[in-house]
């Protein structure tokens, strides 16, 4: 088969239901695992990934329901679909038993054949549909990862060649059009990147997001971000604090990339006529970098300020990027062991704070220090 085959578990103590089961639910694509103890099942769910499990519930040392709750708290296995087979009587408390443990179905012995094939079938067509939805979109993924790789190299020369010309022209309407077209091939490469670092994010698991990790001052980093952001940003008012020993581990360009991220946002969104501030907090067990401006941002947008390619509408045609700035740090962030948190209030304004966890060194927070 050009397909990998799904695999059906059947848990039950006696020989004889597996060999019955076996050859009910045995057929072209797919692959019935028969188990005779939960502690067998549990070694094949280690091994296979299965579409369902078919599980009696009258067992030795481990029934069926104890099965379904070791099953229910394993991420591997906790969404697996269980339907249960009893002899018992029926009894409506087995039966809400049986879905309180995340079961499915309960049916009882004698078991009508058609009925338990045409249940089973439903949840493999369902496991077919998410295997086909999860390969197309890995390829789509895969090939946005390759179209943004292949463009860069093109780019990169057109951008090179609009400087390069801008040196020797002295026309100012031809300087002021090369201008533009560099600005739009930088707009353009950044757009690359953006989607090149949400396929490593999604293909990845946010592996892609630490290429190394080094001992690194977080208040350098952060004190880096803004000298390049307040030359972009003149005339706006910034503040910036450190507060004790900043140090941690982790990539420094990937660093830079979260708080250029997060402090671009807190300047582009917040009240242009308000105050940036920028405080990094060195305590026990982590680093915490807090952006305070004095925009507002509503609730009902707060619960996908990090989703992929959320913009604001009104401001969607003169944005420099895809809406994957916040995804792109909070993705950073994760990937260092931290997280990014967000509180807006129209008396506080918003306060972006991303936490960084202590170096594993362990260094013990250092004297208090402060610049702006």
């Amino acid at each position: 088969m050009t397909l990998e085959s799904t695999k059906v578990l059947i848990v039950d103590d006696i020989a004889e239901n597996l060999v019955a089961l076996e050859a009910l639910l045995r057929r072209d694509g797919v692959q019935p695992l028969c188990a005779r103890s939960g502690a067998e099942a549990l070694e094949l769910l280690l091994a296979h990934e299965v579409a369902i499990a078919v599980i009696d519930v009258q067992m030795p040392e481990m029934d069926g329901f104890e099965l379904a709750e070791l099953m229910r708290g394993a991420a591997r296995t906790k969404h697996v679909p269980i339907i249960f087979i009893t002899a018992g009587a029926r009894d409506p408390n087995r039966v809400f038993k049986g879905y309180e443990t995340g079961a499915v179905d309960v049916l009882f012995k004698p078991i009508d054949p058609h009925i338990l094939k045409s249940k089973i079938d439903v949840f493999l067509e369902l496991a077919a549909q998410r295997r086909q939805v999860t390969q197309a979109l890995r390829l789509n993924e895969l090939f946005v990862a390759i179209l943004g790789h292949d463009l860069r190299n093109p780019l990169g020369a057109m951008i090179a060649g609009t400087e390069l010309l801008a040196h020797q022209l002295t026309d100012d309407k031809h300087r002021r059009t090369l201008d533009r077209m560099a600005s739009a091939g930088h707009r353009m490469t950044a757009m690359i990147e953006q989607l090149l670092d949400l396929t490593r994010a999604r293909l990845g698991g946010g592996l892609g997001f630490v290429r190394a990790r080094k001992p690194l001052d977080v208040r350098e980093l952060v004190q880096r971000t803004l000298d390049e952001l307040r030359a972009s940003h003149r005339g706006r008012d910034i503040d910036f604090e450190a507060v004790s020993d900043c140090t941690t581990s982790g990539d420094p360009e990937r660093m830079l990339q979260m708080f250029s991220n997060l402090m671009s946002n807190a300047l582009t969104h917040g009240d242009p006529a308000g105050t940036v501030a920028v405080r990094v907090v060195g305590r026990s067990r982590d680093v915490a970098v807090e952006i305070r401006n004095a925009g507002v941002i509503p609730p009902d947008r707060l619960a996908t300020l990090f989703e992929p390619f959320r913009r604001e509408p009104h401001r969607a045609a003169r944005s420099t990027g895809l809406g994957l700035g916040l995804f792109i740090a909070q993705q950073i962030a994760t990937a260092h062991g931290g997280d990014i948190a967000v509180e807006s209030t129209a008396a506080d304004g918003t306060i972006v704070t991303a936490r960084l966890p202590r170096a594993a060194d362990g260094a013990e927070p250092g004297a208090a220090s402060a610049s702006r």
